[in-house]
């Protein structure tokens, strides 16, 4: 029953918000793309709620992935689809994998019981209610100036930018990217009663 609390908790937010955007389409006549806004984020909120509070911690990283794709898809709707694919790509195709894989071949029949981050859920959630609190007076106290319309991202320029002037960052995420795998491959083959 204990491992459902997360997943009811999540469920419930998830559940709130979508009320919310039902009623701005509904009620206040609010366009699609703000309702799928609310959605995506519902979905955010809801799988990192359980990326940080379930005790499976594949299904930790398989609803990292799924928080991922929801932000994939507020960039989207943001007007920045190559921030999304980029997003996709990137963060759900390569590092998340990667961590799965890294968790899956290095973690050990005989793991501890209770993590460390399970121990610190109470200041974590002080934390996070401080934090919280800070951004909605910041947001509710900045004078937001009226956005005419959406301004889309050139896609042609933006990688002219970043093929030309950053190629080199591209280049050392791969070889740190490479260096990862390399690494978690040699603590998965590791003999059990050999060098450390």
């Amino acid at each position: 029953m204990r491992a459902l609390v997360p997943i009811l908790v999540a469920l419930a937010i998830m559940g709130a918000v979508t009320g919310v955007a039902v009623l701005m389409l509904v009620l206040l006549g609010q366009d699609w793309a703000d309702v799928l806004l609310w959605l995506f984020a519902a979905v955010m909120i809801g799988s990192a709620l359980l990326v940080v509070t379930m005790r499976d911690i594949i299904r930790c990283g398989l609803a990292m992935i799924v928080c991922f794709g929801a932000l994939a898809g507020i960039y989207v709707i943001l007007g920045a689809p190559l921030l999304a694919a980029t997003q996709v790509i990137v963060y759900i195709g390569a590092i998340s994998v990667l961590i799965l894989f890294a968790i899956m071949l290095t973690q050990t029949k005989d793991a501890p019981r209770v993590l460390v981050f399970q121990t610190q859920s109470a200041g974590a959630a002080v934390a996070a209610i401080i934090i919280a609190v800070i951004i909605a007076l910041a947001v509710t106290a900045t004078d937001w100036p009226e956005v005419v319309g959406g301004t889309w991202l050139d896609t042609a320029t933006l990688s002219e930018v970043l093929f030309n002037e950053y190629v080199l960052a591209f280049e050392v995420v791969g070889v740190l990217l490479l260096a990862a795998v390399v690494g978690g491959v040699f603590l998965a083959k590791r003999e059990p009663g050999g060098p450390s």
